[in-house]
């Protein structure tokens, strides 16, 4: 009897079992993940914001020097006398400088910088700057937009500098006075830069842009006493009529002194207040 008991509790415990087994099967299904679908953006490509460099004065390297002059002095000898009837530089230095210095617009300086007078930074420039090489390596020079700016800071820098003042005592059509004047005051380093630029000139009869300015524009006078062949700076506020009253002159005849055609001046000017030959 208590065998058979026994039986009935071991097939109970079977079923028990068995049944519990199929419920965890039930409820406990397996889990799947849902997909992710993870959208990327191509990325997007800047754009070339690269700064093109300036374009550089292209002139031609395969003709004859003698061309390449005659083209710079067709080029420039315009801005060249308007230069010296505004400032009283000789058109033929301003000239033959430009031709020298720059290469007669060939030398790299000038393709780059548009630099016709090979003019350094110095203290107090705010303008643009490139380095070259020159009695040292790297130095600091100007760059202009365009060589006319080159050209009329080439006559600022001149008069507006005390040790170059002298030069404005000579007469407008002494350009050997000119070139050993700039030797000397210091603009060049090279003891023979005289020789250069009165050899330019006259090879190219550059002085004749000189009489050009001056022979027609200013009419016979007396033989002036070159000891008191005196300047002035313009100022801020001044005008041809206040500057000729100062100085006990008729604007016709400073006019006349500095070979202008309009009442139009400008502050740095340098204004003759004697005649002056030729």
């Amino acid at each position: 009897m208590f065998l058979r008991f026994l039986g009935v509790l071991l097939i109970c415990a079977v079923c028990f079992t068995g049944c519990k087994s199929k419920k965890r099967s039930t409820f406990h299904q397996k889990k799947h993940r849902a997909e992710r679908v993870v959208h990327t953006k191509d990325p997007i490509k800047e754009p070339d914001t690269k700064v093109a460099e300036p374009e550089t004065v292209e002139v031609p390297m395969d003709i004859p020097y003698s061309d390449r002059v005659a083209n710079y002095i067709n080029e420039f000898s315009g801005i060249a006398m308007e230069e010296m009837l505004q400032y009283g530089i000789p058109a033929s230095i301003k000239l033959a400088q430009g031709i020298l210095e720059s290469g007669a617009g060939a030398g790299e300086l000038t393709r780059k910088a548009n630099n016709h007078f090979g003019i350094k930074c110095h203290t107090g420039w705010q303008g643009d700057k490139v380095y070259h090489d020159d009695d040292e390596r790297g130095e600091c020079f100007r760059k202009y937009n365009d060589p006319k700016y080159s050209y009329r800071d080439h006559s600022l820098f001149l008069t507006q500098r005390s040790r170059y003042q002298d030069l404005f005592k000579l007469r407008k059509d002494d350009y050997k006075g000119w070139a050993r004047g700039l030797r000397k005051a210091g603009y060049a380093t090279d003891p023979r830069y005289p020789e250069k630029l009165i050899g330019i000139i006259e090879r190219y009869n550059l002085q004749k842009y000189d009489d050009q300015v001056l022979g027609n524009r200013i009419g016979k006078q007396d033989e002036p006493d070159e000891t008191k062949i005196g300047t002035y700076a313009v100022q801020m506020g001044d005008t041809l009529y206040s500057i000729s009253r100062r100085f006990n002159l008729t604007v016709e005849t400073l006019k006349n002194y500095n070979g202008l055609k309009n009442n139009d001046i400008s502050i740095g000017q340098i204004l003759y207040l004697h005649p002056v030959k030729n």
